[in-house]
Protein backbone atom coordinates (compact mmCIF):
# COMPACT_ATOMS: atom_id res chain seq x y z
CA UNK A 1 0.00 0.00 0.00
CA UNK A 2 2.63 2.30 1.09
CA UNK A 3 4.89 1.86 -2.23
CA UNK A 4 1.49 2.68 -4.31
CA UNK A 5 0.66 6.24 -2.67
CA UNK A 6 4.61 6.84 -3.19
CA UNK A 7 4.20 5.92 -6.41
CA UNK A 8 1.21 7.09 -7.44
CA UNK A 9 1.15 10.40 -5.80
CA UNK A 10 4.55 11.52 -7.43
CA UNK A 11 4.90 14.36 -9.18
CA UNK A 12 7.75 13.25 -11.73
CA UNK A 13 6.45 9.81 -12.74
CA UNK A 14 2.10 11.45 -12.97
CA UNK A 15 1.73 14.31 -14.62
CA UNK A 16 -0.79 15.04 -12.87
CA UNK A 17 -0.10 12.89 -9.74
CA UNK A 18 -2.96 11.28 -8.37
CA UNK A 19 -3.68 13.47 -5.15
CA UNK A 20 -3.32 11.88 -1.45
CA UNK A 21 -7.12 11.46 -1.42
CA UNK A 22 -7.37 9.92 -4.71
CA UNK A 23 -4.72 7.25 -3.84
CA UNK A 24 -6.13 6.78 -0.45
CA UNK A 25 -9.83 6.03 -1.81
CA UNK A 26 -8.21 3.59 -4.09
CA UNK A 27 -6.58 1.65 -1.78
CA UNK A 28 -10.33 1.86 0.61
CA UNK A 29 -11.66 0.36 -2.60
CA UNK A 30 -9.24 -2.51 -2.90
CA UNK A 31 -9.66 -3.12 0.91
CA UNK A 32 -13.47 -3.94 0.61
CA UNK A 33 -12.61 -7.29 -1.52
CA UNK A 34 -12.97 -10.03 1.16
CA UNK A 35 -9.69 -11.94 0.00
CA UNK A 36 -7.48 -8.93 0.78
CA UNK A 37 -5.45 -9.42 3.37
CA UNK A 38 -3.15 -6.25 4.57
CA UNK A 39 0.26 -7.43 5.28
CA UNK A 40 2.83 -6.00 8.05
CA UNK A 41 5.75 -7.09 9.64
CA UNK A 42 5.68 -10.11 11.93
CA UNK A 43 7.68 -10.94 15.39
CA UNK A 44 10.03 -12.77 13.18
CA UNK A 45 10.92 -9.71 10.86
CA UNK A 46 14.69 -8.64 11.72
CA UNK A 47 15.82 -12.50 11.15
CA UNK A 48 13.71 -11.94 7.91
CA UNK A 49 15.17 -8.68 7.27
CA UNK A 50 18.68 -9.37 7.96
CA UNK A 51 18.60 -12.94 5.78
CA UNK A 52 17.20 -10.90 2.79
CA UNK A 53 19.92 -8.42 3.26
CA UNK A 54 22.46 -11.29 3.47
CA UNK A 55 21.52 -13.14 0.60
CA UNK A 56 20.73 -10.16 -1.78
CA UNK A 57 23.65 -7.49 -0.36
CA UNK A 58 21.44 -4.86 -1.25
CA UNK A 59 21.91 -1.12 0.49
CA UNK A 60 20.47 2.15 0.00
CA UNK A 61 17.08 2.46 -1.49
CA UNK A 62 16.90 -1.27 -2.62
CA UNK A 63 16.69 -1.99 1.28
CA UNK A 64 13.56 -0.97 1.09
CA UNK A 65 12.23 -3.97 -1.20
CA UNK A 66 14.16 -6.13 1.32
CA UNK A 67 11.96 -5.08 3.90
CA UNK A 68 8.68 -6.18 1.11
CA UNK A 69 10.58 -9.62 0.81
CA UNK A 70 11.01 -10.04 4.40
CA UNK A 71 7.61 -9.13 4.80
CA UNK A 72 5.99 -12.10 2.24
CA UNK A 73 8.59 -14.55 3.73
CA UNK A 74 7.31 -13.76 7.12
CA UNK A 75 3.53 -14.20 6.13
CA UNK A 76 4.66 -17.14 4.02
CA UNK A 77 3.40 -15.59 0.46
CA UNK A 78 4.12 -18.33 -1.99
CA UNK A 79 4.89 -15.96 -4.78
CA UNK A 80 5.31 -12.30 -5.07
CA UNK A 81 3.68 -11.11 -8.22
CA UNK A 82 5.46 -7.71 -9.59
CA UNK A 83 6.75 -6.36 -12.67
CA UNK A 84 9.88 -5.12 -10.70
CA UNK A 85 13.02 -6.75 -11.50
CA UNK A 86 15.15 -6.47 -8.33
CA UNK A 87 12.77 -8.34 -6.26
CA UNK A 88 14.65 -11.75 -8.08
CA UNK A 89 17.72 -10.61 -5.80
CA UNK A 90 16.04 -12.59 -3.03
CA UNK A 91 16.43 -15.97 -3.84
CA UNK A 92 14.15 -17.04 -0.87
CA UNK A 93 11.38 -15.54 -2.50
CA UNK A 94 9.53 -16.87 -5.52
CA UNK A 95 8.55 -13.71 -8.24
CA UNK A 96 6.17 -13.66 -10.47
CA UNK A 97 5.76 -11.06 -13.09
CA UNK A 98 1.89 -11.52 -13.89
CA UNK A 99 2.16 -9.62 -17.32
CA UNK A 100 4.72 -12.11 -18.82
CA UNK A 101 2.77 -14.77 -20.79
Amino acid sequence: MHEFLAVVTHPRIYVPPSTPEEALGQVDAWSESPGLVFLAEAIDHRTRLREALEASRVTGPRIHDARIAAVCLSHGVKALWTVDRDFSRFPALEVENPLAG
